[in-house]
């Protein structure tokens, strides 16, 4: 598996190349949007103001348009223009979405929000992962723990810890299931950044991690929920210290 979160490679997380002149346009009025300045039903700013502000061509500025429409942020019409559509109606596992999302909350909401669909999904995945997995599987699970074993710093920590539970969710054999959890992998890096600010970071994670691998291992889907269970609050509670005034506690 690529553990690679899909945002990382992304033209619209960063400023674009000469070669991707329509970027910026995508790339800025997204984060207007997600970040509440351009509000629900507000209309963007028309075609003829937009050419003179990005200095780019009318086919450059259609293809920004086209892809901020497939991300469902706006509704274009002709003649009526482009307008902001509802946040409910946003793909919000889309991973420039996500990633814009991220950076225009402040980190308490974000954090508190992220760990509240953790708890409802990872805990069931974890007691389906026990029952489902192949030998295969579990051994890619064990692997990543052996990774996270292996670190010594909290930077090397990160791709092994993201691996573990995006291999999780795959395990479970359910196609669902592994997508969402690969497209959350970028929020749960961004969380996994934040908890790494504690100053015993690596020492608090491995035997939290090690007791969920070792349900799975024994097949035991009760221990695997109770294990992810345990790691979300715990995870919780580390955050709540590293974050000032903490977060919405799930």
């Amino acid at each position: 598996m690529d553990n690679q979160a899909p945002a990382e490679l992304s033209a619209y997380r960063r400023k674009p190349d000469g070669k991707s002149r329509h970027g910026r346009i995508v790339r800025e009025l997204g984060m207007r949007i997600v970040s509440g300045e351009l509000k629900p039903g507000a209309r963007l700013p028309s075609e003829a103001t937009l050419l003179q502000a990005y200095e780019v061509s009318r086919p450059v500025l259609r293809e920004a348009m086209r892809v901020l429409v497939a991300k469902g942020l706006v509704l274009s019409k002709q003649r009526a223009g482009a307008t902001v559509r509802p946040s409910k109606e946003w793909h919000l596992l889309d991973p420039d979405v996500l990633y814009w999302l991220i950076q225009s909350k402040p980190k308490n909401e974000f954090v508190g929000s992220l760990m509240t669909v953790r708890r409802i999904i990872e805990p069931a995945a974890a007691a389906l992962a026990a029952q489902e997995a192949t030998d295969e599987q579990l051994k890619s699970i064990a692997d990543a723990y052996a990774g996270m074993e292996a670190a010594r710093t909290p930077e090397e920590l990160l791709e092994p810890d993201i691996a573990f539970h995006c291999r999780i969710a795959e395990a479970t054999g359910n196609e669902l299931l592994a997508y969402i959890g690969n497209m959350l992998s970028l929020a749960l890096r961004e969380s996994i950044k934040l908890s790494s600010q504690h100053p015993n970071t690596h020492a608090l994670s491995l035997p939290r991690h090690k007791a969920i691998l070792t349900a799975l291992q024994n097949r035991d889907p009760l221990g695997a929920r109770q294990a992810t269970l345990v790691q979300l609050q715990e995870t919780s509670d580390d955050l709540s210290a590293v974050l000032p005034g903490g977060f919405p506690n799930f």
